[in-house]
């Protein structure tokens, strides 16, 4: 009858339904056992299989991204593999090794727009979890790799930048990783997380270098990073020399405070100052806050006294920089030009007034000391270091003096120049000897002769 055969219709139907079903769950299982053997293989030994583990691995991105396993909750919704992408990323950053190698593989993949966004969240969410197990512990290789990671992403300027994304959306207009603030937002996410844990030394000026420039214009407040300057500005040292660019750039972009600014910037200053390799960019930035002219004289003549105090100890190349920057200080400050008019320095350099060991600049007494030790200077060794400090006995020009070509000097390029001067005859004046003892009138010329 016609019942029967629909039952027997419906039952077959039913049938292979479960059957498809339990083929999808079967094949569903498979591909997770296969994602887990992948991500295994991410940590082998060996650099050719890793590399392979993660192409494949992106490749399946691409493909979940273009057939989601799941639905989109609502028509017309945004899927994206992020729990894929986020084992990729786990894989990528270690907790015992350096992954450097794999993570610049890996870089190419970074210039999709989300997979950038997408990495971001991940990290961020990575971070949160394992840094806080350490109870504050450096976890060197981790955050190595973090920072391998996270430091080459290049930001776009414009949201119609924002063109190269890994998967297809109809309405990407609407699509949150399309918008620029969004990125934002999770970039400035990302990097408060990562920074406010503490770091491995090293690490520190990584991240001080590019801070600036790779950071702080892509964050929506940039005035939130001062936790972390902070911290780095009281570490001491070169790593105290690099916080100084981001506080500079927060100080006078961002119109932030720092208490007691000067008093650390005078702490800096030390013998160590005019050999590291970052001596450049602190003199650059010691001038541009060293230029207001409402600085008090007592302020600037501790900072000037302190440099010529540490100069007697300098190398020449850095000397022959310092030199012209006390020079453009008075220019600045005419009121602190007492400590060159005074030049009688102490017979006993235990009398000398200025208390070097002081930590406030107020109470250092530079004023009422004198620059000595640029007077010393007029007998260096090296004849262009004594004749840029024999400038201070004459009267000072009104033009300072442009400081910018010889901050990067360096002593090959000092040596290179003097091995290149060309040296010209000087004409001499002088009387042949003649006779014994080489007078001019000398009886013994008649009767011996010099052989």
């Amino acid at each position: 009858s016609s019942q029967s055969c629909v039952k027997c219709f419906t039952k077959v139907r039913m049938v292979e339904y479960l059957a498809e079903h339990k083929y999808k769950v079967w094949m569903r299982h498979r591909y997770s056992s296969c994602l887990d053997c992948l991500s295994e293989l991410l940590g082998h030994g060996s650099f050719q299989v890793k590399e392979l583990s993660l192409c494949t691995l992106m490749k399946f991105v691409e493909l979940e991204a273009e057939h989601p396993l799941v639905e989109a909750e609502w028509k017309g919704g945004f899927t994206f593999p992020r729990e894929l992408l986020k084992i990729v990323v786990d894989g990528l950053i270690p907790l015992n090794e350096d992954a450097s190698l794999l993570i610049s593989r890996f870089q190419e993949y970074m210039e999709y727009d989300d997979i950038r966004y997408f990495v971001m969240k991940a990290v961020t969410e990575s971070i949160g979890q394992v840094m806080q197990k350490t109870k504050e512990r450096p976890l060197p290789f981790y955050q190595q790799n973090i920072f391998s990671l996270i430091s080459p992403i290049n930001m776009p300027n414009k949201e119609r930048d924002m063109v190269k994304f890994m998967v297809k959306q109809d309405n990407r207009e609407e699509w949150k990783v399309s918008k620029l603030q969004a990125h934002k937002q999770a970039f400035e996410k990302m990097w408060l997380s990562f920074l406010k844990h503490k770091l491995p030394t090293d690490l520190y000026k990584k991240v001080l270098v590019i801070l600036h420039d790779c950071i702080l214009p892509y964050m929506n407040e940039p005035t939130l990073m001062i936790d972390f300057l902070t911290v780095a500005y009281g570490i001491g040292g070169a790593i105290s020399l690099l916080a100084l660019n981001g506080l500079f750039i927060l100080i006078h972009q961002h119109n932030l405070e720092y208490p007691d600014f000067y008093k650390k910037l005078y702490s800096l200053l030390d013998p160590s100052i005019y050999h590291v390799k970052y001596r450049a960019r602190f003199f650059h930035l010691a001038d541009l806050f060293l230029s207001s002219s409402h600085l008090p004289a007592y302020l600037v003549a501790a900072f000037i006294k302190r440099l010529s105090r540490l100069a007697l100890t300098a190398p020449p190349e850095a000397l022959l920089m310092v030199i012209p920057f006390i020079c453009n200080l008075f220019r600045r400050h005419p009121a602190c030009k007492v400590l060159v008019h005074r030049p009688n320095g102490p017979e006993d350099l235990s009398e000398d007034p200025y208390i070097m060991e002081e930590k406030e600049p107020s109470e250092s007494r530079a004023l009422e000391s004198s620059l000595w030790e640029l007077q010393s200077l007029q007998n260096h060794y090296h004849p262009d270091v004594a004749q840029a400090a024999a400038i201070l006995n004459q009267s000072l020009s009104e033009i300072e003096d442009d400081i910018s070509g010889l901050l990067e000097l360096s002593a090959y390029e000092l040596f290179d120049r003097e091995v290149k001067k060309t040296t010209t005859d000087v004409p001499l004046e002088f009387e042949p000897v003649r006779g014994l003892f080489g007078k001019k009138n000398d009886i013994f010329a008649e009767h011996f002769t010099l052989e």
